[in-house]
């Protein structure tokens, strides 16, 4: 039966979107219809395909980058970079808003967890903007962008994911990733300085009373520390990766060291900490690896019925053009992120497309600098924006759920240029390793 691979793939669609778990239903799905395929020897395939997945040497850095990240969060760093940022641009207009955005951007290069920064953002800054007179839209706005940085600048854990998937080198997915990184953060910043010229009230200045309060003696001593110790923990992981010292796995291992090493010196670490840290990346670990056990007996039966056959039949038969396949793929993954988790995404969607894109002489690389960039949009887009949720569970009272949906809409528009401007120059993501050689 033709038919029955997009069948499967449907059931499993329709499940997630009904809500039912999203390891077990991909579990569940693949062991009734690969015994269905298969027989009973689908109980001896599936095992291996398992094994092959856990003892995969790429896969090990995910806990080590989120051990890294959650770290990282418990060392307090962040309060020290917002107030020095504070300092800074304290003065302009929207500047507040300038100071989330970098420190966003420098913490999605050192954690690489949207979470852990969107809650230390908001957190530490929301009640700030607030009090200083930011619409709550655009306070909302820009901690919720900011924080989802994290996915598309390295070290990035969907890099690691996609890097596995795709089989393209994590090294070069992270090289790859940094001018499409700085794109965004460019385009954020460019909206707030409009936002700040065409409505002044809706992003103010800080009073020069309240930045007196950020001026000591020691400021310069103030501004150095605050930089030096995240480049020191960014340089260690991204410049061992650069130089070829060291594999993403390594340097994963190096972040942690250095984490907690940070963590240390700053005396913030405990042993309380550590076992908090260790609980939350096994947590976090456990439910990734879960759906990747899931999503690979969903590989082995999807492909087991010659279903990456069938779709690129379906496609070279409909005389599709390479790029009109790429954006139907880019629609599809937007709209899907609607509704279920980028995990899911890659491991459903991606194994499944990746075939065909190879069938079309696409870039890899490039693709999987698109997807990344189109799953960091799915963090922002309601009803299931992850990062929304986040927010909405440390706001202040009076923040509403509205003025969160309401202030995620300019950076979902802002996402999909840069998006469009990646796809119309695929330069801004293939130059840089070129350049670098990997």
């Amino acid at each position: 039966m033709e038919a029955l691979p997009l069948i499967f793939f449907v059931t499993v669609l329709l499940l997630l979107m009904a809500g039912f778990p999203v390891a077990f239903t991909l579990g569940g799905a693949s062991l009734i219809f690969g015994l269905f395929t298969f027989g009973f020897d689908f109980f001896n395939l599936l095992p291996l395909r398992i094994w092959g997945v856990m003892t995969n040497y790429i896969l090990i850095a995910v806990p080590l980058f989120i051990f890294m990240g959650v770290m990282f969060e418990k060392s307090g760093l962040a309060e020290d970079l917002l107030e020095t940022m504070a300092l800074l641009f304290g003065k302009l207009r929207g500047g507040l808003a300038i100071s989330v955005l970098i420190v966003g951007a420098m913490l999605a290069a050192a954690t690489g967890i949207v979470g852990a920064t969107v809650v230390t953002m908001g957190v530490l800054s929301l009640p700030v903007m607030l009090k200083k007179g930011y619409d709550p839209k655009i306070a909302t706005g820009i901690i919720t962008a900011s924080g989802t940085l994290g996915q598309i600048i390295p070290p990035s854990i969907i890099l690691v994911l996609l890097g596995s998937v795709l089989n393209i080198s994590v090294g070069n997915l992270f090289v790859a990733a940094i001018l499409p990184g700085f794109l965004l953060v460019f385009l954020y910043l460019l909206w707030i300085i409009l936002v700040a010229f065409f409505k002044p009230k809706a992003a103010p200045a800080m009073p020069q009373a309240d930045l007196d309060l950020f001026v000591g003696k020691k400021k310069l001593i103030k501004i150095i520390s605050a930089f030096v110790v995240p480049f020191f923990l960014i340089l260690s992981v991204l410049g061992s990766i650069f130089a070829g010292i060291a594999s993403p796995t390594e340097a994963a291992a190096l972040g942690a060291l250095g984490a907690t090493i940070l963590t240390l010196i700053r005396r913030r670490f405990t042993l309380a900490t550590l076992k908090e840290v260790m609980t939350k990346t096994m947590t976090l670990t456990s439910m990734a690896f879960m759906i990747l056990v899931g999503a690979s007996a969903f590989g082995l039966v999807f492909r087991g019925m010659n279903g990456d056959t069938y779709l690129t039949n379906l496609i070279t038969g409909s005389n599709l053009e390479s790029h009109h396949f790429l954006i139907i793929v880019m629609v599809l993954i937007f709209v899907a992120g609607f509704f279920i988790d980028f995990i899911e995404i890659i491991f459903i969607i991606v194994p499944v497309v990746a075939p065909i894109f190879v069938h079309l002489n696409i870039d890899l690389l490039w693709v999987g600098i698109l997807i990344a960039v189109n799953l960091q949009t799915s963090f922002l887009t309601p009803p299931f924006g992850f990062s929304l949720f986040y927010l909405k569970g440390v706001a202040p009272e009076g923040i509403t759920t509205a003025h969160i949906y309401k202030g995620i809409i300019p950076y979902v528009v802002i996402q999909i240029i840069g998006l469009v401007l990646i796809i119309l120059f695929p330069e801004i993501v293939l130059w840089l390793p070129a350049v670098i050689g990997n």
